[in-house]
């Protein structure tokens, strides 16, 4: 979920959703209270330094645990210098200077991305007590999904399914936007999780069979086959989906199909992209335009998947329609904490 934090009054409602969303999570009563306290501190960051902004609210269960992230996302002036932003005692706004370091020291992952006058993300995930990293899963997953102005529901849908060493990731953008579209993004999703262990062009012809009763549906399927030394992203596009692979500094974009899922789709073929380093992709509906570039964001293409989804979201997002943006990365050691 989004909240627009514009008002000091957004802030009690910013900590109220995130502690019910810890709470449908099942964390604990300490660790809602980090939640609570890492929604506040972020939400009045904005106010105070930014004039305003976003927090998304979402559910990870990746590499790195199971808990609640937060995303907290502005255009404001932007910060100087973080790692004394971090720290207890600093403030530009002629506060205590504690509201950062103690969002910093109450998250399990804290990581934050800014440029001078472009505005500043920064993503806190608190994950639940008895967890930690687990190295064995090697994948880090975010994503948002944000309906069309004045909608209840959002249009697109995402979702990943883990094969062994293997991942498929999927995003729907269904025809128009509400509940018919809704509808169809998530019967797209439940094909994903009958059939994760064929072949992607399989999947993506099979969603093509289960949508014919819906208003149909873009759709995108990524699935990371790696290797000992390298791997491929085996990607298979019906439709308006825009897909790239981050490998190092060199991002691809991949081929999607014009068509659509459940009505028309008269090319359902998959691509291989070889990979050598740690890669990510990113997979996003229209509701972004595809005008972005990262290296025009020093850094952010070694960022957090959460970060990189965020600021993309933040600058690209069209307004007039559905917007998701999902950002998966396989990851090669141990995932970061603080």
């Amino acid at each position: 979920m989004l909240v627009v934090v514009a008002e000091r009054s957004r802030v009690a409602e910013a900590r109220r959703l995130a502690s019910k969303a810890a709470s449908q999570q099942g964390l604990c009563e300490g660790d809602i209270g980090r939640v609570a306290l890492v929604a506040t501190e972020l939400a009045t960051n904005l106010i105070k330094h930014a004039g305003g902004g976003e927090i998304a609210i979402g559910a990870f269960d990746d590499s790195e645990g199971t808990g609640v992230e937060l995303l907290a996302l502005d255009k404001g002036p932007g910060i100087a210098d973080v790692p004394k932003a971090l720290a207890d005692g600093y403030s530009t706004a002629g506060s205590a200077g504690t509201g950062l370091g103690a969002a910093h020291r109450a998250a399990s992952v804290f990581a934050v991305s800014s440029r001078l006058g472009h505005g500043t993300a920064i993503l806190a995930r608190v994950r639940k007590s008895e967890d930690r990293p687990d190295r064995s899963r090697r994948y880090i997953v975010s994503g948002l999904c944000v309906p069309y102005p004045g909608e209840v529901v959002c249009g697109d849908g995402w979702a990943v399914a883990p094969i062994d060493e293997k991942l498929v990731a999927l995003l729907a953008d269904g025809v128009g936007h509400g509940l018919r579209a809704h509808q169809a993004a998530m019967r797209a999703i439940e094909v994903l999780r009958e059939s994760a262990k064929v072949a992607p062009e399989e999947i993506v012809q099979r969603v093509h069979g289960a949508l014919g009763a819906t208003c149909g549906a873009a759709v995108a399927v990524a699935r990371f086959e790696p290797d000992a030394k390298r791997g491929n992203v085996n990607f298979v596009g019906v439709g308006n989906i825009s897909a790239a692979l981050i490998d190092g500094a060199d991002v691809r974009r991949m081929a999607s199909f014009n068509g659509t899922a459940g009505r028309l789709a008269p090319r359902i073929r998959a691509y291989q992209y070889p990979y050598r380093d740690t890669p990510t992709v990113i997979l996003h509906s229209d509701g972004l335009t595809t005008r972005w570039d990262l290296s025009e964001y020093p850094g952010l293409m070694g960022a957090h998947p959460s970060l990189i989804a965020g600021v993309l979201y933040r600058d690209f997002r069209r307004g007039r329609d559905d917007a998701s943006i999902v950002a998966v990365r396989k990851y090669s050691g141990c995932p970061s904490a603080s």
